[in-house]
């Protein structure tokens, strides 16, 4: 097929909290979204919903980033159809929290699997296409654990942490391609992925005194991917309310 007119942007992890805020902040500004998500079906139809009362377009695109076979299948099919993908958001993460004396292989893996590898699963041949076309914009969504390790998160914050210097590295050899890749970091965020922790006594913490939204998360990935960005590229946003 044609190259779109539209911009297309897959977001992965979309279907609920910080992931469904950035894809709906996406299609708000008329780009096609491709609504990325692993078993929650329900979930990333929820999130077309709110992108169609949004007034924007989008479809499922369901794969898990972890396993590169199926990625390069949904990634290859997506490029075939549309000819590009002008913005991607690797926000596709988990976490699953415990002191390193208790961690088991497997518990470190499967983070890393997910929250790193599927950056690279993801990443490796959509880059191709960027380049080629001399344009493009990639967001990683990073954390306040990889920006500062967390006790008790050293999966995820070594997750994290690579996350941003896969940022850093890949920003340098695109960016005379007019390529962009940036990082947003959040810090304790009001979604399901913080139902578990005391929020009350976290809030007091903050700088601010609260925990941030995924709207506030999204309104940086928006700009990261706006024209007006074209200038900034290997940078960590933090969204944390003040705490570093």
């Amino acid at each position: 097929m044609a190259e779109s007119t539209k911009q297309i942007a897959l977001v992965t992890g979309a279907s609920r909290g910080i992931g469904r805020a950035i894809a709906v902040a996406l299609a708000r500004t008329g780009r096609h979204v491709l609504v990325n998500y692993q078993s929650r079906r329900d979930a990333a139809e929820e999130t077309l919903r709110l992108i169609g009362e949004a007034g924007g377009s989008g479809e499922l695109a369901p794969f898990d980033v972890a396993r590169v076979e199926e990625v390069d299948a949904a990634v290859g099919g997506i490029l075939k159809t549309y000819g590009k993908v002008d913005v991607l958001v690797n926000n596709a993460g988990i976490r699953n929290d415990m002191l390193m004396v208790w961690m088991q292989p497997d518990d470190w893996k499967k983070v890393i699997d997910i929250d790193l590898t599927g950056f690279y699963n993801v990443t490796h041949m959509i880059v191709k296409e960027m380049v080629l076309r001399r344009s493009g914009r990639i967001v990683n969504i990073t954390s306040a654990a990889g920006v500062q390790g967390v006790a008790g998160q050293v999966n995820y914050s070594a997750a994290k942490a690579g996350l941003i210097g896969a940022t850093q590295a890949l920003a340098k050899e695109v960016a005379r391609r007019k390529v962009t890749v940036n990082a947003v970091a959040p810090g304790f965020i009001d979604t399901d992925m913080t139902q578990d922790l005391p929020k009350a006594e976290i809030a007091k913490t903050i700088p601010v005194g609260r925990l941030g939204t995924a709207d506030e998360v999204a309104a940086a990935v928006l700009f990261l991917c706006s024209p007006e960005a074209s200038y900034i590229t290997g940078q960590v946003i933090c969204v944390n309310g003040g705490v570093f």
